[in-house]
Order: C-alpha cells, then sequence, then structure tokens
C-alpha cells in the first residue's frame, strides 16, 4: 500500500471505527440541521474554523463557490481560520497554496498541524535526532530540532520518528519502521492524523493511515498533533480571543476528524457532505452508525 493507493468511503469510515479507541471522546448534537450552505450558518456563529480539503479545495482545485463563500463571509464580518491536518509543507506553503487557488487568508489565518507538532517536539524527545518520513524536497528549516531524512533505503541512527508525509511512505518503509520500533523503543510522532484525503482521483492514504497500523503492528502508541486532537484546537482558539466557542463553528468533510474534534473542543459543527469524504455517499448512514452527529449538515461550504 502506498501513497497513491486510494480507498472508499466506506472503507476509510471502517478504518477510522477500527481506530476510535486512539480519539478523543466528545459529545454531540442531538440533532443535525440540514442548511444549504455556511451562509446561513453564519447565522448562528460569530467564526469559522475551516478544514482545507473537502472545504475550500479538493486536490489542487478550489470547491465551486468556496472563493466567492469566504468573501461574503468576511463582509459579514465573521472571523475565519484554516486549520489544516497536511503537514507536508510549511504554513507558509500552504498560506501561498491558498492564495494560488483565489482566496485571501492572512498569515495569521491559517494553522497547520506541522507546526502544532513542531511546537510540541521537545516534550517527546528534549534532546536528540528525529527520523522524519517526508517528502524528498522538505527542508526542515522550519522545525527547531535536529531532524533527518528517514527511508528504507537509507536508516540514519535517530532517537524518534516524525511522520509528515505519506507521499513517499510505501510497504518498504512502513515495514522498516515497525522492525525499527520492534527492535527499540523510540517515540512516534505523528504531523497528520488523517487516513485518507480527498483527491481529484479518489481518496490518498495519508500518515494517519500508515500510523495506525505500524501502532497494531509495532505495540506503540503513536503520539497525534491535528484534527481530532486537542493541542489543533488550542492554537486556533488563541486566535480568536473574545468569541465563546459555541459561537465557533468547525467545519470539515469528516466525521472522525472535523466533527468529531470540533465537539470535544466545546465548537459547533459542520459537515460537508458532497465534497471531500462522503461525496456521493449517504451521510447519515455514516452518522448512525458512528453516532457523531455534527450540528449543521452542508452539501457545499
Amino acid at each position: 500500500m502506498s501513497y497513491t493507493n486510494t480507498l472508499t468511503t466506506e472503507q476509510a469510515f471502517a478504518r477510522y471505527e477500527e481506530v476510535r479507541h486512539r480519539l478523543p471522546e466528545a459529545r454531540f448534537a442531538k440533532t443535525a440541521t440540514h442548511l444549504p450552505s455556511l451562509s446561513e450558518v453564519a447565522d448562528h456563529v460569530d467564526a469559522f474554523i475551516l478544514d482545507a480539503f473537502g472545504v475550500l479545495n479538493v486536490g489542487q482545485s478550489p470547491i465551486p463557490g468556496a472563493v466567492e463563500r469566504i468573501a461574503e463571509l468576511r463582509r459579514r464580518g465573521k472571523r475565519m481560520i484554516v486549520l489544516t491536518n497536511a503537514a507536508s509543507d510549511t504554513r507558509d506553503a500552504a498560506l501561498n497554496k491558498y492564495r494560488t487557488l483565489g482566496f485571501d487568508f492572512s498569515d495569521d489565518e491559517v494553522v497547520a498541524s506541522r507546526e502544532v507538532c513542531a511546537a510540541r517536539l521537545g516534550q517527546h524527545l528534549p534532546k536528540g535526532v528525529w527520523g522524519a518520513v517526508s517528502t524528498d524536497i522538505d527542508s526542515f528549516a522550519d522545525i527547531n530540532a535536529s531532524v533527518v531524512r528517514w527511508t528504507a533505503a537509507e536508516q540514519p541512527d535517530v532517537d524518534g520518528f516524525l511522520l509528515l508525509s505519506s507521499a513517499t511512505l510505501d510497504d518498504a518503509t512502513e515495514d522498516a519502521l515497525t522492525a525499527a520500533l520492534r527492535a527499540r523503543a523510540r517515540p512516534l510522532v505523528v504531523a497528520n492524523p488523517d487516513i485518507v484525503a480527498p483527491r481529484e482521483d479518489g481518496l490518498s492514504c495519508e500518515p494517519g493511515f500508515f500510523a495506525h497500523r505500524i501502532a497494531d503492528r509495532a505495540g506503540v502508541a503513536p503520539a497525534f498533533y491535528g484534527k481530532p486532537f486537542g493541542h489543533a484546537f488550542e492554537d486556533v482558539l488563541t486566535r480568536l480571543p473574545g468569541i465563546a466557542p459555541s459561537r465557533i463553528a468547525m467545519v470539515g468533510d469528516t466525521l472522525h476528524t472535523d466533527v468529531l474534534g470540533g465537539a470535544a473542543a466545546g465548537l459547533k459543527t459542520v459537515l460537508i457532505s458532497d465534497f471531500g469524504l462522503f461525496a456521493g455517499s449517504a451521510v447519515e448512514a455514516y452518522i448512525q452508525r458512528s453516532g457523531i452527529r455534527p450540528d449543521f449538515i452542508c452539501p457545499t461550504t
């Protein structure tokens, strides 16, 4: 299995349910209100935390009408923060991507799980070297730690492992990581908890997919940073001072990351149903099976 293999919605949902014991617990809305778009949700909240994939874009393409919707919400005085689990690139690279797609987010309106993770690496390994599974062009210049690239072909001696990207993560690398962790217990830190992400040609396998398999095989407990885990929401909420959590909506395309994470943080939650993970699926059936119920369901941003 590799990043380029694609999973079906059913396969991705089933895997999220299998690893539910590693996810936060939360209380959910008793009923979900169906609304046409975020324009109507804006009547109930003062700020939006926006997932990227499935909400703003699918792969390298903006979701139709999303750029215009963000502009409308801005005109109405709504605060917005993008919270993305994409850890392959720096926050600045993510910001440039959104601007290329036509969005006008400012520097302080983007929080990436990569930076959430990097800020806390010292808690796991005060000293030593991290072996990173990353893209082959990652310089790690934005990470204040000693980091080297780690692959199945080149396995430098390291004190902990950091999963940033699954773009080059294949069976050989997964097997090598599992063997290394079995041979010597070390921290396994995951900067992108997603199991899948929506692309133009299907659902790609993300770092969380491999991290859970390695954890099962090696008997380790990974540390995850990004949705649905609390540190990501802590970092975002510091950028929305003076706004009560109940007046903030987490908007995403997944139940187990966006809705679960938002609910655990005490936020309102919005599931986008026609793009991303549940595109073309009967989302109500998945809500019933998981018990993860958003406050609002919108077909599009």
